[in-house]
Protein backbone atom coordinates (compact mmCIF):
# COMPACT_ATOMS: atom_id res chain seq x y z
CA UNK A 1 0.00 0.00 0.00
CA UNK A 2 1.41 3.38 -0.97
CA UNK A 3 1.49 6.39 1.31
CA UNK A 4 -1.10 8.09 -0.88
CA UNK A 5 -3.44 5.10 -0.51
CA UNK A 6 -3.12 5.42 3.26
CA UNK A 7 -4.12 9.09 2.96
CA UNK A 8 -7.24 8.50 0.88
CA UNK A 9 -10.31 8.94 3.01
CA UNK A 10 -8.24 10.21 5.94
CA UNK A 11 -7.27 13.69 7.00
CA UNK A 12 -4.40 15.20 5.02
CA UNK A 13 -0.96 14.31 6.35
CA UNK A 14 1.48 16.51 8.23
CA UNK A 15 5.00 17.09 7.00
CA UNK A 16 6.29 14.67 9.65
CA UNK A 17 3.95 11.93 8.44
CA UNK A 18 4.87 12.50 4.79
CA UNK A 19 8.56 12.51 5.68
CA UNK A 20 8.20 9.22 7.51
CA UNK A 21 6.17 7.61 4.70
CA UNK A 22 8.30 8.88 1.80
CA UNK A 23 11.74 8.67 3.36
CA UNK A 24 12.39 12.29 2.36
CA UNK A 25 13.46 14.65 5.12
CA UNK A 26 11.29 17.59 6.11
CA UNK A 27 13.86 20.07 4.74
CA UNK A 28 13.84 18.16 1.43
CA UNK A 29 10.04 18.34 1.28
CA UNK A 30 10.17 22.09 1.91
CA UNK A 31 12.92 22.47 -0.69
CA UNK A 32 10.96 20.53 -3.31
CA UNK A 33 8.01 22.82 -2.66
CA UNK A 34 10.23 25.92 -2.85
CA UNK A 35 11.74 24.95 -6.22
CA UNK A 36 8.40 23.85 -7.67
CA UNK A 37 8.84 20.09 -7.85
CA UNK A 38 5.67 19.92 -5.79
CA UNK A 39 2.94 22.53 -5.91
CA UNK A 40 2.46 24.81 -2.92
CA UNK A 41 1.08 22.68 -0.12
CA UNK A 42 -2.21 23.58 1.54
CA UNK A 43 -1.93 24.94 5.07
CA UNK A 44 -4.02 24.31 8.13
CA UNK A 45 -6.05 27.47 8.69
CA UNK A 46 -5.56 27.54 12.45
CA UNK A 47 -1.89 26.58 12.71
CA UNK A 48 -0.45 27.37 9.28
CA UNK A 49 1.19 23.93 9.18
CA UNK A 50 1.46 22.08 5.88
CA UNK A 51 -1.21 19.49 5.13
CA UNK A 52 -0.43 17.10 2.29
CA UNK A 53 -3.26 15.73 0.17
CA UNK A 54 -3.19 12.30 -1.48
CA UNK A 55 -2.42 13.90 -4.86
CA UNK A 56 0.64 15.67 -3.47
CA UNK A 57 1.74 12.53 -1.62
CA UNK A 58 1.55 10.58 -4.91
CA UNK A 59 3.94 13.07 -6.50
CA UNK A 60 6.23 12.98 -3.46
CA UNK A 61 6.37 9.19 -3.64
CA UNK A 62 7.41 9.38 -7.31
CA UNK A 63 10.06 11.98 -6.47
CA UNK A 64 11.30 9.84 -3.59
CA UNK A 65 11.78 6.89 -5.95
CA UNK A 66 13.60 9.07 -8.47
CA UNK A 67 15.83 10.50 -5.75
CA UNK A 68 16.53 7.02 -4.43
CA UNK A 69 17.70 6.05 -7.92
CA UNK A 70 20.04 9.04 -7.96
CA UNK A 71 18.07 11.08 -10.49
CA UNK A 72 19.04 14.76 -10.50
CA UNK A 73 16.62 17.57 -9.73
CA UNK A 74 16.96 18.65 -13.36
CA UNK A 75 15.86 15.21 -14.55
CA UNK A 76 13.07 15.16 -11.95
CA UNK A 77 11.79 18.38 -13.53
CA UNK A 78 12.02 16.82 -17.00
CA UNK A 79 10.21 13.71 -15.74
CA UNK A 80 7.34 15.80 -14.38
CA UNK A 81 7.11 17.80 -17.64
CA UNK A 82 7.04 14.65 -19.75
CA UNK A 83 4.59 12.98 -17.38
CA UNK A 84 2.17 15.87 -17.83
CA UNK A 85 2.24 15.27 -21.59
CA UNK A 86 1.36 11.61 -21.26
CA UNK A 87 2.16 8.99 -23.88
CA UNK A 88 3.21 11.62 -26.43
CA UNK A 89 6.42 11.98 -24.40
CA UNK A 90 7.10 8.25 -24.06
CA UNK A 91 10.28 8.52 -26.14
CA UNK A 92 11.57 11.34 -23.96
CA UNK A 93 10.79 9.35 -20.84
CA UNK A 94 12.57 6.30 -22.24
CA UNK A 95 15.66 8.40 -23.00
CA UNK A 96 15.60 9.99 -19.53
CA UNK A 97 15.51 6.60 -17.82
CA UNK A 98 18.04 5.02 -20.21
CA UNK A 99 20.46 7.90 -19.59
CA UNK A 100 20.08 7.50 -15.84
CA UNK A 101 20.46 3.71 -16.08
CA UNK A 102 23.71 4.20 -18.00
CA UNK A 103 24.93 6.65 -15.35
CA UNK A 104 24.19 4.12 -12.60
CA UNK A 105 25.95 1.36 -14.58
CA UNK A 106 29.04 3.58 -14.85
CA UNK A 107 28.90 4.32 -11.11
CA UNK A 108 28.64 0.58 -10.41
CA UNK A 109 31.71 -0.09 -12.53
CA UNK A 110 33.67 2.58 -10.63
CA UNK A 111 32.53 0.98 -7.38
CA UNK A 112 33.69 -2.45 -8.60
CA UNK A 113 37.15 -1.00 -9.28
CA UNK A 114 37.24 0.58 -5.81
CA UNK A 115 36.18 -2.68 -4.24
CA UNK A 116 38.86 -4.59 -6.16
CA UNK A 117 41.50 -2.08 -5.05
CA UNK A 118 40.47 -2.32 -1.38
CA UNK A 119 40.39 -6.11 -1.43
CA UNK A 120 43.82 -6.23 -3.06
CA UNK A 121 45.22 -3.85 -0.43
CA UNK A 122 43.79 -6.09 2.31
CA UNK A 123 45.38 -9.11 0.61
CA UNK A 124 48.68 -7.24 0.38
CA UNK A 125 48.74 -6.45 4.08
CA UNK A 126 47.62 -9.95 4.94
CA UNK A 127 50.51 -11.35 2.90
CA UNK A 128 52.92 -8.94 4.59
CA UNK A 129 51.63 -9.91 8.02
CA UNK A 130 52.17 -13.59 7.19
CA UNK A 131 55.55 -12.93 5.58
CA UNK A 132 54.32 -14.39 2.27
CA UNK A 133 56.51 -12.56 -0.22
CA UNK A 134 55.27 -14.52 -3.25
CA UNK A 135 51.63 -13.56 -2.62
CA UNK A 136 52.79 -10.00 -1.89
CA UNK A 137 54.49 -9.83 -5.33
CA UNK A 138 51.39 -11.22 -7.07
CA UNK A 139 49.09 -8.73 -5.36
CA UNK A 140 51.39 -5.82 -6.20
CA UNK A 141 51.36 -6.92 -9.84
CA UNK A 142 47.55 -6.84 -9.81
CA UNK A 143 47.48 -3.49 -8.02
CA UNK A 144 49.64 -1.97 -10.77
CA UNK A 145 46.75 -2.61 -13.18
CA UNK A 146 43.97 -1.48 -10.85
CA UNK A 147 45.47 1.81 -9.64
CA UNK A 148 45.14 3.65 -13.00
CA UNK A 149 41.47 2.68 -13.13
CA UNK A 150 40.86 4.56 -9.85
CA UNK A 151 41.72 7.84 -11.51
Amino acid sequence: MTAAQKVRGACPLTIQEVSRLSGLSEPTLRYYEKIGLIDPVDRDESSGHRRYSAVVVDRIEALSCLRGAGVSVQDMRAYLRHLAEGHREAGQMRELFQRNAERVAEEMERMRVRLRYLRLKAELWDARERGDTETERQVIAELVHVVPELR
